[in-house]
């Protein structure tokens, strides 16, 4: 039997610690969306909802399938923070944009989202190499 190499050692911790970081700010952000009364799901729709998008966008952003999206995108709707607009451009499209009180919670989402954060003993600058680092080693979306 051998012993691993170094490299896959490295693997096998690195994969690790992007699990362990993947559960904290899952845990974060289902924390500070209660707060706020919203589920996790929704929480990462505001958050994502930075600029009018379609659902498939969205979905996108939220890393699920439109029609999952669709169920959370209801469920705001009815709160009144965001609502379906035509797409200025495609007729067969709606836009999913916040309202004034869906901005006005996705600001308070965005501020206690940055409390506490489990990215929040990292500078900017370092922050800005994680960032660059995981898109690499994601590599394009295929």
């Amino acid at each position: 039997m051998t012993t691993p190499g170094p490299g896959i050692c490295n693997e096998r911790r690195v994969c690790g610690l992007v699990n362990d970081l993947s559960r904290r700010i899952s845990d974060h952000v289902r924390e500070r969306a209660g707060r706020l009364g919203l589920t996790a799901p929704q929480a990462t729709a505001l958050r994502e909802l930075d600029e009018p998008m379609t659902m498939r966008q969205l979905a996108g952003r939220m890393g699920c399938e439109p029609s999952n999206a669709t169920f959370v995108i209801d469920k705001l709707e009815a709160q009144g923070l965001m609502e379906r607009r035509p797409h200025p451009t495609d007729r067969r499209a709606k836009q999913l944009v916040l309202t004034e009180q869906g901005t006005a919670m996705r600001n308070d989402l965005m501020t206690l989202l940055e409390e506490g954060s489990p990215l929040g003993g990292l500078t900017a600058e370092e922050r800005d190499a994680l960032y660059g680092l995981l898109e690499r080693a994601l590599g394009p979306e295929e």
